[in-house]
């Protein structure tokens, strides 16, 4: 071919910058390779239009998603507000606990992480939910996971009902909670999560006072991780020997007597609690060494005092298992207090909400009933023979 007839190849333009992150591609465009695929965002033309693409991108390409086209709309960042702001008010209102807006908020905090925050919510396809919950599949086991995905379902509903978006999210077949079968098998694995009579007299006998009292307070009562935290002294009338402390979790009423060995252990607690580093807390019945609530919210997750505290014991003593923690005494309480066939009375002291018709018309349960249940789980921990 002559030289009269041949095209001369354009000659290829150097980055603009050294840390320019793109090359440019023999067709004319800016190029990057990314998870071993050649992407082009733009002509040689607009270095800076290409990188402004690539910067949009970037996050979806890697991870394996197809780029949305950009436009107006919610946000992730403006629902999760104001999914916020709304159950604020209802803490306000006393109509939602703090702890589970501190539920919801961990939970917010793991949808902007993962969706972004510039995301639009109806740009969210099922990809992206099945995206979510492998996720939640690294860190949680199935029933943490049902929970987190029934939250996350509960945040985009909000937006649907509150006319923030035109229809409902499409979460895809895969965002879906565990299956019973792997909920049980699950179960099976953990192993049981209850402690026998000897284990508990063993842990009684090693902890410190303020730790002695709280495993009291677990197997007594039915007391779990939050209840220890959130006890205020005003809830406990240790002349008497009675505790009235509704539950954190959904503020049903709860009333429990109290043990002599309990009622002691709280005293000798009470009277050598550290001093709270917030005087909003002062009247708590526990306190950390650091001054601080023994389950506190920090940064996005839980720091839960009580649970490292019951794995330490346990680990001390041998005792260790999968599937024992402290609010595994909460399990050990219900299973030997039903024993006494007086569901009810259980349902009270633990703060269960009864839902049957008769929990409509039953207008009260006598202490002398929550008394007989107590006091059975009482003889089984401290006369019981088992392994003796």
């Amino acid at each position: 071919m002559p030289n009269s007839t041949r095209r001369r190849a354009k000659r290829k333009p150097d980055k603009p910058r050294p840390d320019f992150p793109l090359f440019a591609h023999s067709n004319g465009q800016w190029c990057k390779k990314i998870c071993g695929a050649l992407h082009y965002f733009g002509t040689w033309g607009d270095p800076q239009g290409a990188l402004n693409k690539y910067l949009d991108e970037k996050e979806a390409l890697r991870d394996g998603r197809t780029p949305r086209t950009k436009r107006d709309g919610l946000t992730v960042r403006a629902l999760v507000n104001r999914f916020l702001t709304t159950k604020r008010a209802m803490v306000d209102a006393d109509e939602l606990t703090a702890r589970t807006f501190r539920d919801y908020h961990t939970n917010c905090a793991r949808i902007v992480s993962v969706f972004g925050k510039d995301r639009l919510v109806d740009d969210l396809a099922a990809d992206d939910f099945e995206r979510m919950r492998t996720v939640l599949a690294k860190t949680m086991g199935p029933e943490a996971r049902k929970v987190e995905i029934q939250r996350t379902k509960t945040v985009f509903k909000y937006a649907y009902d509150a006319a923030l978006i035109d229809r409902p999210v499409r979460y895809g077949p895969g965002f879906k909670a565990p299956t019973k079968r792997v909920l049980m098998k699950a179960k099976r694995q953990n192993g049981s999560r209850m402690f026998e009579a000897t284990e508990l007299r063993m842990m009684l006998d090693a902890a410190l006072p303020h730790i002695k009292a709280m495993i009291l307070l677990g197997i007594n009562c039915g007391f779990g991780n939050s209840d220890i935290s959130t006890l205020p002294k005003a809830a406990l009338d240790l002349d008497h020997g009675w505790v009235d402390h509704p539950r954190q979790k959904t503020g049903t009423e709860r009333r429990c007597p109290l043990w002599p060995e309990t009622v002691a252990a709280l005293k000798e607690a009470i009277a050598n609690r550290p001093t709270p580093k917030d005087s909003a807390d002062d009247g708590l019945t526990f306190i950390t060494i650091q001054g601080n609530q023994w389950v506190r919210l920090q940064g996005n997750g839980w720091n839960d005092a009580v649970t490292i505290m019951c794995r330490e014991l346990l680990a001390k003593l041998g005792l260790k298992r999968p599937g024992r923690n402290f609010y595994a005494l909460r399990h050990t309480f219900r299973t030997i207090a039903d024993e006494t066939l007086d569901q009810p009375a259980i349902n009270l002291i633990m703060g269960h909400t009864d839902t049957t018709m008769a929990g409509v018309y039953r207008e009260r349960i006598s202490d002398t009933r929550l008394q007989a249940v107590v006091d059975h789980v009482r003889l089984w921990l401290f006369n019981s023979t088992e392994s003796k």
